[in-house]
């Protein structure tokens, strides 16, 4: 079984304590369509967890197959350089078929971001090395699709269904199902 290689640090995305009893790590693409499905699972999870999880989401962006992957990967970064990294991630991922820039500069401004400020990060590429550093992590750590889950730092090679991420965040507690 496949270890998450690069520890979690403050730098990170994470929803949930630090001391929660479990970790889950997903490296994801905003573009990748199984990620679409695993996002709306992911709320589940954490709903059903609580503060007993940690969420920590890094960026895989998978760009050959998906053109706008790295885009929006940057699009988060920079919404999380100003502290809305979550909003900005979900919003990707509810409105994962119309990516592109329209959306961006959507977004930013529902979010109340700077539209020129993300015009200017877009195009210097201000946060290709954020994203770019994620990705040679998930290479490290063995993943080689998305999404990929680790769950206190083991990948989870399993179904990432609900009944069966549900299952193995279980076992990593060392709880039965039904808790």
């Amino acid at each position: 079984m496949a270890a998450l290689k690069i520890p979690i640090t403050a730098e990170d995305h994470a929803r949930g304590p630090a001391s929660a009893d479990v970790t889950l790590v997903e490296y994801g693409d905003y573009e990748c369509p199984y990620c679409g499905q695993a996002y709306s699972i992911v709320q589940e999870v954490r709903k059903q967890f609580g503060k007993r999880l940690r969420f920590v989401f890094r960026n895989f962006p998978l760009s050959e197959m998906h053109p706008h992957a790295e885009a929006a990967a940057e699009v988060a970064e920079f919404a999380g350089a100003q502290g809305k990294f979550w909003e900005m991630h979900d919003k990707l991922y509810e409105n994962q078929t119309r990516l592109g820039e329209a959306l961006y500069f959507d977004l930013a401004d529902k979010l109340k971001l700077s539209s020129t400020a993300l015009r200017q990060a877009l195009e210097q590429r201000t946060f290709e090395a954020r994203v770019r550093a994620d990705f040679k992590g998930g290479v490290r750590s063995g993943v080689n699709g998305t999404p990929t889950f680790f769950i206190n730092g083991h990948r989870h090679d399993g179904s990432f269904d609900l009944e069966t991420l549900v299952s193995a965040i279980h076992q990593a507690m060392g709880t039965p199902k039904s808790a």
